[in-house]
């Protein structure tokens, strides 16, 4: 396993890949995702997409490129057609030369409207063919396939603990816990990047689109045991699940470095941080560290790992 990966799980299954595939086949054409003339409007799904993202406040040419996953050429292809248009304007960024910045023109905005119109009709049609516990239970069923595919999508990382990405998710979590606090939080007390590296620890970060949405450290707190700290979700990244898979990670981590039992602390303000870590299997003990912010104190032993 490389340092950057997450550990192999168990392997999916064949009926497993037919059914997301199957479903795929019959979604795609009920919408009308096959046709060049998507929703009845004059272009194919992709530029009618581009102009949605776009939206009313624009966006930065790389900004689009890791939200719709698309190749540079590609996308300045489209872009340039729906400019030549009159339904795009590209611009430099004024606060960064480097950028460029793509907005709707008037025309454009008139067209994502009727887009919305059209995909807003589309859907009511759809639903509109179930009776109304059905209806709840087929938007209930694409919220869950929603989150979860949204947390198979995301990455989880060993970085350095010096990194931009790692420095960049202790600044945010400490600024987030500040607010939760209520005698506030020092900075001062995060993990040293050296207590996270190498034989001492490891860092991770959770990656959505490119971008760092979460965090957790492991540190040596002695030759066999290990210490949990930091593990924080951003919160358009949350009730996903993905606090369990960054403790799963580090817990892996542990276990890599013979670690026999990991040990962590919480604040009494973070009462879904304690159900988490009980329902991971850790259990309460007794005080273990002078952490001014900890209120409880929890362990659990890794089975597998070092004597």
């Amino acid at each position: 396993m490389g340092p950057g990966t997450e550990p192999n799980r168990e392997p999916v299954s064949a009926d497993q890949v037919t059914a997301l595939r199957r479903f795929n086949r019959y979604f795609t054409r009920r919408i009308g995702v096959l046709d060049d003339h998507y929703l009845g409007q004059n272009r194919p799904l992709g530029e009618a997409r581009l102009l949605f993202e776009i939206g009313g406040t624009g966006a930065s040419l790389r900004e689009l490129r890791a939200r719709l996953g698309l190749d540079a050429g590609y996308l300045s292809r489209m872009v340039r057609a729906l400019e030549a248009q009159g339904l795009v304007r590209v611009s430099v960024h004024p606060g960064d030369s480097r950028l460029r910045v793509a907005d709707l023109t008037a025309a454009g905005q008139a067209e994502v409207k009727e887009q919305n119109r059209l995909a807003n009709g589309l859907a009511e049609g759809l639903l509109g063919g179930l009776a109304a516990p059905r209806r709840a239970e087929l938007t209930a069923a694409l919220d869950t396939a929603h989150r979860l595919l949204r947390l198979a999508a995301i990455t989880v990382e060993t970085v350095d603990g010096a990194s931009p990405d790692a420095r960049a998710c202790l600044a945010a979590y400490a600024a987030d816990i500040d607010e939760r606090f209520p005698e506030g939080f020092d900075p001062g007390t995060l993990v040293r990047p050296h207590e996270v590296s190498g034989d001492a620890g490891a860092f991770l970060v959770a990656y959505e689109e490119d971008r760092p949405v979460g965090c957790g450290a492991l540190r040596r707190l002695a030759p066999h045991a290990g210490e949990i700290r930091h593990v924080w979700v951003h919160p358009a990244a949350r009730r996903l699940g993905l606090g369990r898979r960054i403790l799963d990670g580090l817990e892996q981590r542990a276990t890599e470095r013979e670690f026999s039992v990991v040990r962590l602390d919480t604040h009494a303000a973070l009462s879904e941080a304690r159900a988490m870590y009980r329902a991971c299997g850790y259990t309460e003990i007794p005080r273990y560290d002078d952490n001014v912010y900890a209120a409880y104190w929890f362990e659990k032993r890794l089975p597998g790992a070092g004597a």
